[in-house]
C-alpha cells in the first residue's frame, strides 16, 4: 500500500492482511518459485519495454529516434515539438507507468480505487485538499495554449503505450493487483500532469508542521522555553544567500546592489488578491514582519483558558496525526527537506567556465522520484524550439532540473511560509468573519473503493480554505473548548482548523517549466521563473556567456498582521492575506563579486535588511556556511575548482555538531572502562562520517541521547516518537519532579520520521546557545530507578555518553573497535506501493537493500536521519549533477535508483552503487556524444506512414 497510510482499525488491517497474503502467492509465481516458473518468467518479460527496431504511433508528424544508453538512459530527437512530447509520455510510459499511475490516484484522491478501504481516510484528506480540482482550473483558465497543447500531445504518447495492454503488459505490480481487484487504467489526461505539481507543492509547503507544533508545545512548555527551541538566525556566522541589495526607492523594484532599507509600509500587496474570499486585501495595516509573535487568540479569560488551550491542542494534534497518512512523495516535510544547489564564476573554474552543481534532498524511494532524459529537436525552429536534458517527473512533460544548450539552472527549497492555519468559529454552516456570519462553501465527494461500497464526503471551506479539520473525528468533538472569546457565538462542537495555501489557487507554473526549457540568458530565464508560482524554491543560473545568477520566485504572501509562526484567528479579518510579494521586489541577484552563489535552505537575505517576511522557519544553514567555506578555502588559497571539486563537496561528510560538541565529551572524567572504550573513538576524530567510522557511530549515538535527555523527554506526547513511553508528571501537579509515585505513563504519537528533537541544525543552534551555560535549567533531568537525576552539562553528557555505549553495544556489539557508523547508518529502497508493508517476501520482491552510507544529518552529504526516532536514512541526495557549462559533454550525473520502474530490469537500480560511492556518469549532450554512447535506438514511426 502506498506509505504513510492512514491508521486502520483492526478489523481493516486484517482484511488487508488477506488481500496482500494474495498478492505475496502472485509475487512468489511470479519470482518463479514452485510450480509455475515459465508462466513467471513470461509475466516479468512482457512488461519490459522495447528499446530496439520500430513501433508505429498515431499522431507524429514524422519520425523520432529514441537513443538509450548502457544505464537506460532515453535520449529523443524529433522534429517538431508535439513529437518530442508525444514520444516523452510513450518512453516515460514505457518504463515508469506504474509510478505515474499511482502517483495520478494519490493526486486526485482516488488511491482506494487502486488499494481498497485502507485508503479511504487518505483520499478523503486529499479531495478536501482539492489538487486535482484546481489542476483542472488552471488547465481550463489559466495555462497558455501552447502549454495545453504539450500536455495533450504528452498525455497522447502515454495512451499511444497504453493501447491493448494491460495487467502483466503493464508491469508486475498490475499483474499481483489483478488477483485483489479488477482494476483497469484509464487513459491519461493533460491535468493528471498538471496535478503532479500539488503534490510536488504540498511536500514543499513550508513551516505547516512547526506552525502545528509550536502550538503543541504550550501543553508542556512555557513562553520563552519555546523560543529556547526556535532560536533566531545566525545571520552573523552563516551566510544567506543574498548578502546585500534590497528594494530601491525610486523603482520599487529590488536591487541587488541598492542600499537596504528594511522598512516598508506594507501597502503592496503586489500581484495577487490576497487568497479566496476573504482574504482579499485594501492595503492597509503592517507588513508582518513584526506582528503575532504570540497565537493572536482571546482565550475568554478565567479559568477556561487552561481547557481552551487543551481544546486547541488536541485539534491540532489530530490534525499532525491526519498530515502523517499523507502519502509524501519528497519525503518529511520540514527541516529535514532540502537540497544543495551552487555555481561557481568562470573567473574560479578550471575550465574558463562556469560550473554549476545541484543535488535535491528527498525521501528515498523505488523507483527514483527523477527520470533522466534529454529532449532534442534535431533542428531548432519555430515548430521545434527544444534542446535540453537533464532531470524530469514521470508523468510530466519538460525537463525540471538541468540544462539546454545555453543556460543551466538548479532547484533548492526556499522554504517560504505559503500557508497559514485559520481557526475558524463555525456555527452551523456558516463561519464568523468580523460582525459578520458568512455561509460555508461545500461540495460532495464521492470516493469509489475497490471491493467495496463508495464513500460521500462533504468538503466545506471558508475564505480562507477548506477546512482540514473536518478530516479527523476527533476534531468534531473539541468545538466547545476552542480558545475563543466569551462574546462568540454559540458555536456548539463546530469549531474548525481552515488552510491557507498558495497552491490551492490556480496558477502558471506548468507555463514555466516550457519556458525555462527554452530560456537562453538571464533576462528570459528570469521572465520565465516569475511564472514558477508554487512551489517556491531558490533558483541557481549559469550560461556558456560565463554569467551567473539566483532568483528567488514564488507566489509568497503579505500578512496584514501576524508572522504565519502558529495558528491565526480566522474570525479576525486583521490576520488576512493582502496579496503576495511582488516578483520584480523578491530578491536576485547576477554576477556578485565574490564569483560563487550558494542555496542550501538557508535564509535567502538578512530579515533586517529586506521589508518583507518569507519565512520565520529556513534551515540554519550549517550545509550552505560548509559549502561557502569549502569555496572560500580554494579560492583564498588560489586554486581554482574543477567538476572533481565540485563532486567532491557533494561528498563531504563533516559534521558541525560534533565539531562543536566532541571536545566537550573528551572533557568528561569517566570511570566506567566500558564508556571510556567508546569514548577513546573521539580522540583525534576529524569529525567525519564515513561509513566506516566507528568515531561517527559513537558520537551521533551521543548526541541522539543528549538531545533526548535534554530536550526530547520534556516535549508533549504529540511531538515524541510514538511508542517510546515516559513517566511524567500530570500537568496539574505539584509535587517535586523527583517523586516517580506522583508519575503517569505517557507514550509519544508522532511518526519516527516527524517526531521530535529530529536533530537537524535548527537542534545545533539550540545546544550551541546554551553549551557555556553549565547549570542551564535544559541539562536538568529526572533520576530513573537505576540513574541520577542531572543537573548539571556534564552530568547529563555523562550520561548521554553511557546511555549511547549501551545503545550500540546492542546494536553493533560489545567491541566497540569494530562499530561503524555505515552499520547504523542503512538506506533501504522501498517500491512506493506494493512494497512499503505487508510480509517479508513481498518487501523482498520488491525492494533493494540496505546500503550502509555515510554523511548525515544537516552535512553537505545529507543522508538525513531522525534522532528521535533511530539512524537509519530518512532523505537523501535524490540525484547529484554537477554542469560544465558550455562543454556540456563533460558534465556528470547520478540518479538514487534507474531509469526503469520494472523491478526485475537490469535498470532498476543500476545506478546506486555508483550513488552511494559519490561517482558520477558522463553526461553526454551533443548529438555525437549521445551516439558514442548509445546501446539501443527505437524509432517511433507515425502510423500508416
Amino acid at each position: 500500500m502506498p506509505a504513510n497510510t492512514t491508521a486502520s482499525s483492526p478489523k481493516k488491517k486484517k482484511g488487508r492482511r488477506a488481500r496482500l497474503l494474495v498478492i505475496v502467492l502472485v509475487l512468489a509465481l511470479l519470482a518463479g518459485i514452485g510450480f509455475g516458473t515459465y508462466w513467471s518468467i513470461s509475466t516479468v518479460r512482457a512488461s519490459f519495454p522495447q528499446t530496439t527496431g520500430s513501433i508505429e504511433l498515431d499522431g507524429l508528424s514524422g519520425q523520432v529516434d529514441v537513443k538509450r544508453d548502457d544505464f537506460g538512459i532515453p535520449q529523443i530527437y524529433a522534429d517538431t515539438d508535439e513529437d518530442l512530447f508525444r514520444a516523452q509520455g510513450f518512453v516515460q510510459a514505457q518504463d515508469r507507468f506504474w509510478e505515474m499511475d499511482v502517483r495520478r490516484h494519490m493526486t486526485a484522491g482516488r488511491l482506494s480505487e487502486m488499494f481498497g478501504s485502507g485508503q479511504v481516510d487518505t483520499d478523503a484528506f486529499l479531495r478536501t485538499l482539492g489538487w486535482r480540482e484546481v489542476a483542472q482550473q488552471e488547465y481550463d483558465k489559466i495555462l497558455s495554449p501552447q502549454t495545453k497543447k504539450f500536455l495533450q500531445a504528452y498525455a497522447d504518447g502515454v495512451n499511444a503505450y497504453l493501447k491493448g495492454k494491460d495487467g502483466k503488459d503493464l508491469s508486475v505490480e498490475y499483474a499481483a493487483l489483478s488477483f485483489t481487484n479488477n482494476y483497469k487504467p484509464e487513459p491519461w489526461t493533460p491535468v493528471d500532469s498538471v496535478a503532479w505539481l500539488k503534490a510536488m507543492a504540498w511536500d514543499l509547503r513550508g513551516n505547516m508542521q512547526e506552525e502545528i507544533d509550536r502550538s503543541l508545545l504550550t501543553s508542556r512548555l512555557d513562553e520563552k522555553q519555546i523560543k529556547d527551541l526556535y532560536p533566531a538566525y545566525p545571520y552573523d556566522r552563516n551566510k544567506p544567500i543574498v548578502d546585500k541589495g534590497g528594494i530601491d526607492p525610486v523603482t520599487g523594484t529590488f536591487d541587488p546592489e541598492a542600499e537596504p532599507s528594511g522598512e516598508s509600509d506594507g501597502s503592496s500587496g503586489g500581484d495577487g488578491d490576497g487568497g479566496t474570499g476573504d482574504g482579499s486585501g485594501d492595503g492597509s495595516g503592517e507588513s508582518g514582519t513584526g506582528e503575532g509573535t504570540g497565537s493572536g487568540l482571546d482565550n475568554g479569560g478565567g479559568g477556561g483558558a487552561a481547557e481552551a488551550a487543551q481544546g486547541l491542542n488536541s485539534q491540532l494534534s489530530a490534525l499532525s496525526k491526519t498530515l502523517e497518512t499523507i502519502p509524501e512523495l519528497l519525503g518529511p516535510n520540514g527541516n529535514g527537506i532540502g537540497s544543495n544547489s551552487w555555481v561557481v564564476s568562470s573567473k574560479y573554474t578550471t575550465t574558463g567556465k562556469p560550473m554549476l552543481a545541484n543535488d535535491p534532498h528527498l525521501a528515498p524511494q523505488l523507483p527514483s522520484l527523477w527520470y533522466q532524459m534529454g529532449l532534442h529537436c534535431r533542428k531548432i525552429s519555430a515548430s521545434c524550439q527544444y534542446d535540453t536534458a537533464g532531470y524530469t517527473f514521470s508523468g510530466m512533460p519538460g525537463v525540471v532540473i538541468g540544462h539546454n544548450q545555453n543556460i543551466a539552472w538548479g532547484f533548492t527549497n526556499l522554504g517560504a511560509d505559503v500557508t497559514d492555519l485559520y481557526l475558524e468559529k463555525i456555527s452551523g454552516d456558516s463561519y464568523l468573519v468580523g460582525n459578520q456570519e458568512k455561509e460555508l462553501t461545500t461540495r460532495k465527494e464521492v470516493i469509489k473503493v475497490a471491493g467495496g461500497k463508495s464513500k460521500t464526503i462533504t468538503v466545506r471551506s471558508t475564505g480562507h480554505g477548506p477546512l482540514v479539520s473536518d478530516r479527523s473525528t476527533e476534531l468534531e468533538k473539541v468545538g466547545q473548548q476552542a480558545p475563543v472569546s466569551n462574546s462568540a457565538p454559540d458555536r456548539a462542537t463546530g469549531y474548525g482548523v481552515a488552510l491557507q495555501w498558495t497552491a490551492l489557487q490556480p496558477g502558471k507554473s506548468m507555463d514555466a517549466v516550457f519556458e525555462l526549457n527554452r530560456a537562453k540568458d538571464f533576462k528570459s530565464f528570469r521572465a520565465a521563473v516569475k511564472n514558477f508560482e508554487v512551489p517556491s524554491q531558490n533558483l541557481v543560473y549559469a550560461d556558456s556567456a560565463g554569467n551567473i545568477g539566483y532568483q528567488a520566485p514564488g507566489k509568497i504572501p503579505v500578512r496584514a498582521k501576524g508572522d504565519g509562526s502558529v495558528p491565526a484567528p480566522g474570525w479576525d479579518p486583521a490576520y488576512k492575506w493582502k496579496g503576495y510579494i511582488p516578483f520584480d521586489e523578491l530578491p536576485f541577484e547576477e554576477n556578485p563579486q565574490r564569483g560563487y552563489i550558494v542555496t542550501a535552505n538557508q535564509a535567502v537575505i538578512d530579515a533586517e535588511k529586506y521589508p518583507y517576511l518569507l519565512t520565520e522557519d529556513y534551515g540554519y544553514g550549517a550545509r550552505s556556511q560548509r559549502i561557502n567555506d569549502l569555496i572560500e578555502t580554494k579560492i583564498q588559497g588560489g586554486g581554482k575548482i574543477s567538476t572533481e571539486d565540485m563532486r567532491t563537496m557533494q561528498m563531504d561528510n563533516s559534521s558541525e555538531i560534533a565539531e562543536l560538541l566532541t571536545p566537550y565529551l573528551l572533557k568528561i572524567d569517566v570511570s566506567d572502562p566500558y564508556v571510556r572504550e567508546a569514548q577513546k573513538l573521539l580522540e583525534g576524530w576529524r569529525y567525519t562520517q564515513e561509513p566506516d567510522s566507528g568515531a561517527a557511530a559513537y558520537f551521533n549515538a551521543v548526541w541522539r541521547n543528549v538531545l533526548k535527555l535534554a530536550f526530547g523527554n520534556k516535549l508533549p506526547k504529540e511531538l515524541r516518537v510514538e511508542g517510546e513511553c515516559l513517566n511524567v508528571l500530570p500537568a496539574d501537579s505539584t509535587a517535586p519532579e523527583d517523586e516517580l509515585t506522583e508519575r503517569v505513563r505517557e507514550c509519544g504519537q508522532r511518526d519516527t520520521d516527524t517526531a521530535q528533537p529530529d536533530g537537524g541544525d535548527r537542534w545545533f543552534e539550540v545546544v550551541r546557545r546554551i553549551l557555556t551555560d553549565e547549570k542551564n535549567p535544559w541539562w536538568h533531568s529526572p533520576g530513573t530507578r537505576t540513574q541520577k537525576p542531572t543537573d548539571t552539562r556534564d552530568e547529563l553528557l555523562a550520561r548521554a555518553m553511557s546511555d549511547a555505549r549501551w545503545e550500540l553495544t546492542a546494536e553493533l556489539g560489545k567491541d566497540a573497535s569494530r562499530w561503524s557508523w555505515g552499520r547504523l547508518h542503512q538506506l533501504t529502497l522501498k517500491n512506493q506501493t506494493l512494497g512499503t508493508e505487508g510480509p517479508g517476501f513481498l518487501q523482498f520482491v520488491l525492494n533493494r537493500g540496505p546500503w550502509n552510507l555515510g554523511g548525515g544529518e544537516a552535512s553537505v552529504n545529507a543522508t538525513g536521519w531522525n534522532a528521535a526516532g533511530g539512524y537509519d536514512v530518512v532523505w537523501v541526495p535524490s540525484m547529484r549533477m554537477v554542469v560544465t557549462v558550455g562543454d556540456w559533454d563533460k558534465s556528470g550525473w547520478i540518479n538514487l535508483t534507474g531509469a526503469s520502474g520494472h523491478a526485475y530490469s537490469a535498470h532498476y537500480t543500476d545506478q546506486t552503487d555508483k550513488w552511494a560511492d559519490g561517482e558520477l556518469l558522463d553526461w553526454s549532450f551533443s548529438e555525437q556524444a549521445v551516439s558514442a554512447k548509445t546501446v539501443d535506438t527505437l524509432k517511433l514511426i507515425p502510423r500508416n506512414a
